[in-house]
């Protein structure tokens, strides 16, 4: 490896967002996704713990793509997030850094499954919602996570480049060791703006 190579810094959330544009292009359950309208962010862990989060879909709208929405009787809408260019963004998606790249390859490719298939299929802003109490991962999130472990099966299968995803089977601290850095976007968790 050149010494050049060694010292690149790995931008992991430019990283993370070519392999999602990648998966929602070779999926039909996910077609709906655009995008460049979800925000690829990271943030770390308070705590350096092998369970907890490891990644999180925030939505940038209320239920059914709704601007404004109640909490305990008070209206408010969701802090907007635009892009360089101006674009509001619908949702962020953040990985949760070290925790995420320690996990297994295979679990690393289901977590992102998992969290890009919380993306209402309206694509407006809200969740994907489940009929019943447990709205976001139905009665099982183990039932939930083998679901996704499918869809990661049909997307290997059509055999995308190695160089998307090759770096997830690497863990933190060996991409650390061979990129000197790792660097990508943060994003601070969106405000409830109240609405007088």
């Amino acid at each position: 490896m050149e010494r050049s190579e060694a010292l690149a810094p790995l931008d992991f959330t430019a990283r993370m967002r070519v392999l999602c544009e990648d998966v929602v292009s070779r999926l039909t359950e996910l077609a709906h996704v655009d995008m460049s309208r979800v925000a690829v962010a990271f943030s770390q862990a308070r705590k350096p713990v092998r369970h907890g989060l490891f990644a999180s879909l925030t939505p940038l709208r209320f239920a059914g793509g709704a601007e404004t929405g109640r909490r305990r009787g008070r209206l408010y809408r969701v802090q907007s997030l635009r892009d360089r260019a101006g674009q509001e963004m619908l949702y962020i998606l953040r990985f949760c850094l070290p925790r995420f790249l320690d996990l297994d390859f295979r679990e690393k490719l289901i977590t992102v499954l998992h969290e890009l298939w919380h993306i209402s299929p309206a694509f407006d802003g809200d969740i994907r919602r489940h009929a019943g109490r447990y709205h976001a991962h139905t009665h099982s999130q183990a039932e939930y996570d083998e679901e996704m472990g499918l869809l990661v099966d049909r997307w290997l299968a059509h055999q995308p480049p190695e160089e998307l995803w090759g770096f997830l089977r690497q863990d933190f601290r060996e991409l650390l060791r061979r990129h000197g850095r790792i660097v990508g976007v943060r994003i601070p968790r969106p405000l409830l703006v109240p609405i007088e």
